[in-house]
C-alpha cells in the first residue's frame, strides 16, 4: 500500500542545512491504522506532507499503492492525490459560505464525475457520519464534532485508499474527540487505511500501531505506557 525506503527530507538556506527527518524505512499496509505521535517540530507535519504528496522529499524513494511517487510530474501526482488519498484536518477546512452538501461535492468536482454519482457519494458519505439530515445546514449552524464529521465525510466521499488525518481531535472537547475515533475506527474497519497524526497518546492508543517522530527520527513504539506524545 505506502512503501518509503530509505527517505529523508532536508531544507537548505544559502548557509544553513536543517535535516527535518532523517533516513528511514516504512511499509503500510492496506487496512492498517496507524497513529504517529511525537513533539511539536519533531517532523510529523513534514512526514504527513511527504506521504500525502504535498511536498517532496530529498532522498529514498516512496511507492504509493504501487506507483513510484518520485517519477511522476506534478499534474500525475495531484491526481493521484485526488484520488488516493484523503484529508482530515484538525480546523476542519470547511468553507462557511456553502452548506454541508456543498461542502462535500468541492473535492468530487475536480474528479469529472457525473452529478448522479456525487449525488450519491455525497449523500453515502454524510449518511456514515450522521448528517445526511442536516445537508443543507452551514458550518456555522454545527458543534466542532459534527463539523470534524462533515470534514470525514469529505474525506471519504471521494473514496480513497487510505486517510491523512492531522490532529482530527485537537480541537475536540473529550466526548466529541472519543466520537470522532471511533468513526475512524469504523472507516478503517471497512478497509481504509489511516494514517493519524496526534498529540494525544490516549486517542493513539487506539490504532493497531504507533510510530514516533523524534528529532526527525522515526521509531515504531511496541508499548502504549512508553508512548509519550
Amino acid at each position: 500500500m505506502l512503501s518509503m525506503r530509505h527517505l529523508s527530507k532536508a531544507y537548505y538556506t544559502d548557509t544553513i542545512k536543517t535535516q527535518a527527518l532523517q533516513p528511514f524505512d516504512l511499509r503500510i499496509e492496506q487496512g492498517e491504522f496507524v497513529s504517529v505521535i511525537g513533539p511539536s517540530g519533531s517532523g510529523k507535519t513534514t512526514f504527513l506532507n511527504i506521504t500525502g504528496l504535498l511536498e517532496d522529499f530529498c532522498d529514498g524513494s516512496y511507492e504509493l499503492d504501487g506507483i513510484n511517487v518520485e517519477k511522476l510530474s506534478d499534474k500525475a501526482k495531484s491526481k493521484l492525490r485526488n484520488e488516493k488519498v484523503g484529508f482530515i484536518f484538525q480546523s476542519f477546512n470547511l468553507i462557511p459560505e456553502l452548506n454541508l452538501y456543498d461542502n462535500v461535492d468541492m473535492p468530487l468536482r475536480y474528479r469529472k464525475l457525473s452529478s448522479k454519482e456525487r449525488h450519491e457519494r455525497i449523500m453515502d458519505a454524510l449518511n456514515k457520519v450522521g448528517l445526511a439530515s442536516r445537508k443543507a445546514h452551514y458550518p456555522s449552524q454545527l458543534s466542532g464534532g459534527q463539523q470534524q464529521r462533515v470534514a470525514i465525510a469529505r474525506a471519504i466521499a471521494g473514496k480513497p485508499s487510505f486517510l491523512l488525518a492531522d490532529e482530527p481531535t485537537g480541537n475536540l472537547d473529550s466526548k466529541m474527540a472519543d466520537g470522532i475515533m471511533e468513526l475512524l475506527k469504523d472507516i478503517n474497519a471497512q478497509g481504509t487505511s489511516i494514517v493519524m497524526v496526534t498529540h494525544d497518546a490516549q486517542q493513539a492508543a487506539k490504532a493497531q500501531r504507533i510510530i514516533e517522530i523524534r528529532d526527525g527520527m522515526l521509531s515504531e513504539r511496541k508499548n502504549y505506557d512508553k508512548a509519550i506524545a
